[in-house]
């Protein structure tokens, strides 16, 4: 299915909204008391301050590498007609366990305040020597949620003791049983003659209109959704082998058409953001929490071309500029979000509670979310490493440890204190 443009109009966007939003659930990670030892107030880091010399924004532009379409249609024809998102959801073979049947350790892994309203554990078997990452969603593929007839989110994980990195497609359209499959990242080489995994972790992703961008570290790497390929065999090798093609024993397999070689600093974390004109991509770069260094936050436009769907602005030498870019005293952020000029910044736990902080700045300071009687802000999850924003039904996904999970942006910004 190719993609059906930006600026359709949004007809079933409130059946989209009742039917995502829901009852909330009784999530309560809140009912884990925050002690008086663990309350210490994060450091406010203020406002952002705005980048705007071209020796600092320049350190953060893109150029743009694309495929041959000799590459993708030789390695195509050698594999077999590719398939698209669909196909693959009708091919899901697995189901994520609702909240109430996941375990209290898996649940520590939620929020405690705002509190998840949607939450659903992983398989302990399917994921183990997995580490999760990035989340993106139909949501931010196309504007009324959909991508087709299917809501769909998607899961990224990687593995360094085989430097692997795979996508759970996971099947929304019946929110409270979501089933998923993978699909593992590969990159053509040998002219599509081949193809090798991924070797990176995927701590940032975004499914743009027909394309999905994926964090590396060197850059980005674009997938295009249309061009999903089935694997001929289940060997644990990946790439063509004797008796067909492998993919580390999944099903599926998506090579990468192209790619954006980052300079002096490469972005960490992405999210879309939908109310920029036009759509831009967010990125962040990862600063350690023992750091004196700033976090350094940014954005792209994305082409608004018709025979550039889904791909990032570039100037006539094939370079993407920065649209904007800033600074913050936040290090140890491992997700960012960007909307209506509001910045939305999940820091990592450096505590042996393993509670991060969530923030939102802009340009006159910053805020926090905060609980417990002594208003700490050491509430939000802290391996939570993406902020997917679902702007349909107003919710942001996020994942930390097994645990995938949802709940308004409406009361994110009700819990900033």
């Amino acid at each position: 299915m190719m993609h059906r443009g930006r600026h359709r109009r949004r007809k079933r966007g409130k059946a989209l909204r009742a039917f995502l939003a829901g009852t909330a659930l009784a999530l309560t990670a809140a009912a884990t008391m925050i002690s008086a030892s663990q309350a210490t107030v994060a450091a406010d880091p203020g406002a952002l301050k705005p980048l705007a010399t071209a020796t600092e924004t320049d350190a953060l532009r893109l150029h743009e590498q694309l495929e041959p379409r000799s590459t993708l249609d030789r390695l195509a024809s050698a594999m077999g007609r590719p398939e698209g998102v669909g196909a693959v959801l009708a091919d899901a073979d697995h189901t994520l366990r609702a909240a109430a049947d996941c375990a209290p350790a898996e649940r520590k892994a939620l929020p405690v305040e705002p509190a998840a309203t949607r939450a659903y554990c992983w398989g302990a078997a399917d994921t183990r020597s997995w580490r999760p990452g990035a989340v993106t969603t139909s949501g931010d593929a196309d504007d009324d949620g959909l991508w087709g007839q299917n809501r769909v989110i998607l899961s990224a994980w990687s593995q360094s003791t085989h430097d692997l990195a795979r996508v759970a497609f996971i099947d929304a359209n019946d929110i409270d049983r979501l089933t998923y499959t993978w699909v593992l990242l590969a990159v053509p080489v040998d002219g599509g003659r081949d193809y090798r995994a991924l070797d990176s972790q995927v701590s940032g992703m975004v499914w743009y209109q027909d394309k999905l961008l994926v964090t590396a570290a060197d850059g980005l790497y674009v997938y295009d959704m249309n061009r999903v390929q089935r694997a001929t065999t289940d060997a644990s090798a990946v790439g063509r082998v004797d008796g067909g093609w492998a993919a580390h024993g999944n099903r599926w397999v998506l090579p990468a058409v192209g790619s954006y070689r980052a300079g002096a600093t490469h972005p960490d974390y992405l999210s879309l953001d939908r109310s920029t004109s036009p759509d831009s991509l967010v990125a962040s770069d990862w600063v350690s929490t023992d750091s004196d260094r700033n976090v350094r936050l940014w954005r792209y436009d994305l082409s608004s071309s018709s025979d550039r769907s889904g791909l990032l602005t570039t100037d006539p030498a094939g370079y993407t500029p920065v649209d904007e870019a800033y600074e913050t005293r936040t290090p140890g952020v491992g997700a960012v979000l960007s909307y209506r000029s509001e910045w939305y910044l999940g820091r990592t736990s450096d505590d042996q509670d393993g509670r991060g902080t969530l923030w939102r700045q802009d340009a006159t300071g910053a805020r926090a979310t905060r609980c417990g009687t002594d208003e700490t802000t050491r509430c939000w999850s802290g391996e939570a490493e993406s902020l997917s924003y679902w702007e349909a039904t107003g919710e942001v996904w996020s994942q930390s440890g097994r645990m995938l999970f949802a709940l308004p942006l409406s009361t994110i910004d009700r819990s900033l204190r």
